[in-house]
């Protein structure tokens, strides 16, 4: 089998990635990283890394394997006039390799939205526009993963207040059969076993705390247990994740964010995983912003970016992209 290559974009120039992904691949050997190179404006790059790291600028990303034990491999997306140009390249350069099958996967340094939104960007943020370029049918979804957990939220960035009216079986049966379908070619689990929360506490407690586990989930879950997906709930979410619970089920379906978040969070704050399910490609991404409070300052956590370039390779070896 080759050597899986992942596609690494450098993220927000004003932000860490550039210096983390140094940090990564100074740890390369220890953490068994698969192969990556750094994608973005080489002028960028080069102004952060120069006296940090050995890294050399490559032409092909077929070479970077070739260059990765030595040096840092980067691969030069064009000059740029902005750093909302620089960011955006970035992602384009890496989606269109892994979309040719020159790269295995794609891993996403963190960006910086505010200031892509000043320069007219148009999307929510990374997936939607992940979305975008690689001309998905269907919606996107975010997993949350790390060693001992993987969450899928239904709702995202709302308020909760819309919650109720936003969770409608289409959507919440298009999360759990994505979900689902990547457990299955992403993760290697051939019979997944999938758990649903209730939204309510409790679970609703057989509508008396609430009604949409009667009127959305439960038949949601239903339909496709009928159909022979592996799927259980609806659970209460104060249940779901102690270490005991864990263990029996694959990934864990939430109704909104923060029912997700909390729990990773608080089991793996620093090893946290974006995933993005849905694709024809795989992206993973650390679970963090570009914390432009200490870029600069060689003290930024490389660790959830460790843990998701570990898990692109994973995935990768799971399924070969290609165009």
């Amino acid at each position: 089998m080759s050597e899986k290559i992942l596609a690494l974009t450098m993220g927000d120039p004003a932000g860490i990635g550039i210096e983390i992904s140094a940090k990564a691949w100074s740890k390369r050997r220890e953490t068994s990283l698969s192969v990556f190179c750094l994608i973005g404006d080489r002028r960028i790059i080069e102004k952060s890394l120069q006296d940090v790291i050995p890294f050399e600028v490559i032409g092909d990303l077929s070479n970077a394997p070739s260059v990765f034990e030595n040096a840092l491999p980067v691969y030069d997306a064009g000059p740029a006039s902005t750093e909302a140009e620089a960011t955006l390249q970035a992602i384009k350069t890496a989606v269109r390799f892994c979309l040719s099958g020159e790269a295995d996967a794609v891993v996403t340094n963190p960006i910086q939205k505010k200031r892509l939104y000043d320069a007219g960007f148009q999307h929510p943020g990374h997936t939607e526009y992940l979305a975008e370029l690689t001309h998905s049918s269907g919606k996107a979804v975010m997993m949350l993963a790390c060693d001992s957990l993987k969450v899928v939220p239904a709702t995202i960035h709302i308020p909760i207040a819309d919650v109720p009216s936003a969770l409608t079986p289409d959507l919440l049966e298009h999360v759990i059969r994505t979900t689902e379908a990547d457990l299955k070619t992403r993760f290697g689990l051939k019979k997944p076993s999938v758990v649903v929360a209730g939204l309510n506490p409790h679970a609703g407690e057989g509508g008396s705390i609430g009604n949409e586990e009667q009127t959305v989930i439960i038949p949601v879950i239903h339909k496709l247990r009928n159909e022979g997906l592996n799927i259980t709930g609806p659970n209460s979410a104060d249940t779901l994740f102690h270490a005991a619970a864990r263990a029996g089920y694959d990934a864990a379906i939430c109704m909104y964010h923060d029912q997700a978040l909390i729990p990773i969070k608080t089991i793996d704050f620093d090893n946290g995983v974006n995933v993005t399910l849905g694709l024809p490609i795989i992206r993973t991404s650390p679970d963090h912003g570009t914390a432009e409070d200490i870029a600069g300052r060689g003290i930024a956590n490389p660790a959830s970016l460790i843990a998701a370039l570990k898990l692109a390779g994973e995935m990768a070896s799971h399924t070969r992209i290609s165009g």
